[in-house]
């Protein structure tokens, strides 16, 4: 069944090196980690380029939902981690060639990035995450462009069902000692639903100067404005017979948000000797967000919730190689900073119909951490390579009231601190054959969008009693080559935690949180990637995930029973794609195929929806003609038009539960690049 070693090690040649998992590069077929890499023709070629959960739903473990929804962010879980988040990403940490986009009480935004400017994007899952910090169910990190050697400018349009449009334009090259990359983008859609039309500018500048052979300077500039109206979420009696409606709420009260983004990040990387390296990253940052939400079950109150957030922080990480009685080693120190403060305004700008503007809240969160890590391997054996790590994290949440007047002082503040440790061992059977094991716990704080109500009613004031859950993680693993094509992993995992983050009521556009008792995940991931003659590639990912309550608990209207799934979790997925490239023409062509089980929206587990399988296909054609590079490209999504829920809002108090996915729709793009 295994490969003779001579494939091994050419095939190991072509396995991803990676970075997030040991913060160096390494083979990701050596590392005792889950960890896979979606590589640039899966990010970009056929996709609309927009939002994450376009490439991730091929990676096992990990949960990617489009919510059909411009104003929100894409569902993102790991493990179960960040199934509960109503906005924006939680319980995963998200980074861009090593920057945040996590704020330091977990808050994550990955659409700062423009995915067209992306080349590749490492997940990582399991133990080893907690290395980054609190909220750490999992790392996704992405990479930018490298750019090229000589000169080059490209554009692409796109055109799509629901008026979809988007258009991208990039320059990149090399300029004596300075390497650059500029991309800008305009996307803009009516939507699938009714009250879903959006639009979004963006810009990314990536400017690299290397200084002399031993000192790098990067600098990453990402910029966005976007506007989108919300269509929000529907019950079942409307969700399943007419899915491009909104509820009356939505039209009523216009929800809808307006968000703007800027920040710039530069990392210095100095390698003193072949022994020894520095690396030092510092960002800073703005975001402004105006959501309108509805307050009652008819939209006949509405409030706009207003955020201006200012960030910064730094990392500095020093690495150190070599060898201890003969065995080689690694090791890395670093400590890090982060800090968000966001004004905040809750504003009443419908009251029974009639435009007022009554504020109710006015206030500073304030958040900001200071860690140190170190992590390292040691081979003890040309088999046998243990890796460690141990995280101190230090969260700090601080509420100024600013307005007293009306619900009395409800400033105050809580303080989160904890050290993880983690390891885990490598064992090199053979040359085609590794197996792994790890341990580690993990820590979660509540983020200010957990702790920024105590109730759902008007007057409702920050809780700070929220406790950080609490987590216990083991892993076992193989990764092999079988036969003379096909690369297979298998990560089998079981993670205790306690004090889980849930939401105790969800209603007018507020979500009440509390600690729940005891919880448990256990599970399995696989993916084969096969590649044959005649350039036919075949890849399966297959997820397992058992993902329920391990004890009973009460919240404000409900006792949830042990043993009930926890809300938002997919107990089984899977994604195959057939892939077949014809090169003397540039005509490639694939077919996706995904299903999800039944999915809970609710802790009591009342309700459901339903399990669904889709198909998807793409096909495109490439062209060289002297200088110039063309491309051309059609994706038909959903091609047998199912009805099924895309995403769902967990514990949704009006029970509008449910997001409806589109219907077959098209996607063609046409680009050109220019080679000076």
């Amino acid at each position: 069944m295994l490969a003779p070693q001579a494939y091994a090690e050419e095939s190991r040649l072509t396995t991803p090196v990676v970075i997030t998992a040991t913060r160096v590069e390494q083979n990701s077929f050596d590392l005792p980690v889950a960890i896979d890499v979606v590589g640039k023709k899966d990010i970009q070629d056929g996709q609309l380029e927009m939002t994450l959960s376009e490439s991730l739903i091929r990676v096992p473990g990990i949960t990617a939902q489009n919510r059909t929804n411009q104003s929100q962010d894409p569902q993102i879980s790991s493990r179960g981690f960040g199934s509960r988040s109503s906005f924006g990403v939680r319980g995963i940490r998200v980074y861009v060639d090593g920057i945040p986009l996590t704020m330091p009480d977990g808050q994550g935004q990955p659409g700062i990035v423009d995915l067209s400017a992306v080349k590749s994007i490492e997940v990582m899952r399991g133990p080893f995450s907690a290395l980054y910090g609190n909220s750490s169910g999992g790392v996704i990190q992405l990479f930018t462009e490298d750019a090229p050697k000589t000169p080059e400018v490209s554009s692409k349009v796109m055109f799509g069902s629901y008026d979809t449009k988007r258009q991208i334009m990039d320059a990149a090259g090399t300029i004596s000692n300075v390497e650059y990359l500029l991309n800008v983008s305009n996307f803009e859609t009516d939507g699938y639903r009714e009250h879903s039309s959006g639009d979004k500018q963006a810009a990314t500048a990536k400017i690299k100067i290397n200084v002399n052979q031993d000192t790098t300077l990067t600098s990453l500039i990402n910029w966005f404005d976007q506007k989108a109206d919300d269509p929000s979420g529907l019950p079942r009696s409307i969700a399943f017979s007419d899915p491009t409606a909104v509820v009356d709420a939505v039209n009523n009260a216009n929800t809808r948000v307006t968000r703007s983004h800027k920040q710039i990040g530069f990392n210095l990387s100095h390698t003193f000797n072949q022994n020894n390296a520095l690396n030092l990253m510092a960002f800073v940052g703005k975001r402004d967000n105006n959501q309108i939400l509805a307050t009652n079950e008819f939209g006949t109150n509405a409030r706009s919730s207003v955020i201006s957030r200012d960030f910064h922080g730094a990392d500095a990480r020093w690495d150190n190689n070599g060898t201890i009685i003969n065995m080689p080693y690694t090791l890395s120190f670093g400590l890090n900073y982060g800090k968000s403060s966001d004004a905040r305004l809750d504003i009443n700008t419908l009251t029974n119909n009639v435009v007022t503007s009554t504020l109710n809240r006015d206030e500073d969160n304030i958040v900001d951490n200071f860690d140190q890590y170190a992590q390292g391997k040691l081979s003890l054996l040309d088999n046998l390579d243990i890796h460690a790590g141990l995280r101190h994290t230090k969260v700090k949440l601080v509420v100024n009231d600013n307005l007293k007047t009306t619900f009395g002082d409800n400033s105050g503040s809580v303080e989160y601190e904890k050290t993880n440790p983690v390891i885990g061992a490598v064992w090199k059977v053979t040359p085609s054959l590794n197996l792994y094991a790890n341990y580690g716990k993990g820590f979660e704080t509540p983020t200010f969008i957990e702790a920024a109500y105590n109730s759902t009613a008007t007057g409702a004031v920050p809780n700070l009693t929220l406790k950080p859950s609490k987590s216990e993680n083991m892993e076992i693993g193989a990764k092999a080559f079988v036969g003379n094509n096909t690369q297979v992993n298998l990560t089998l995992f079981k993670i205790n935690t306690k004090d889980e983050l849930v939401v105790n009521s969800s209603l007018n556009g507020r979500s009440v949180y509390i600690n729940a008792n005891d919880t448990k995940r256990t599970g399995a991931e696989l993916s084969i990637d096969s590649r044959f003659e005649n350039n036919i590639t075949t890849y399966v990912s297959y997820s397992l995930l058992n993902a329920k309550f391990d004890s009973t608990f009460n919240t404000a209207t409900s006792t949830i029973e042990d043993g009930n799934k926890i809300p938002g979790t997919y107990s089984n997925q899977i994604y195959g794609e057939l892939a077949w490239k014809y090169t003397p023409t540039g005509f490639s062509t694939a077919l996706e195929g995904r299903y999800n089980s039944k999915v809970y929206v609710n802790d009591t587990n009342t309700d459901t929806a339903p399990s669904y399988t889709i198909a998807n296909i793409r096909a495109g054609f490439e062209q060289t003609v002297g200088d110039w590079h063309f491309s051309e490209f059609v994706r038909v999504e959903n091609i047998f038009d199912k009805d099924y829920m895309g995403s769902v809002r967990i514990n949704d108090g009006n029970l509008r539960f449910f997001e409806p996915a589109a219907g077959r729709n098209y996607l063609l793009s046409l680009g050109a690049t220019y080679k000076f």
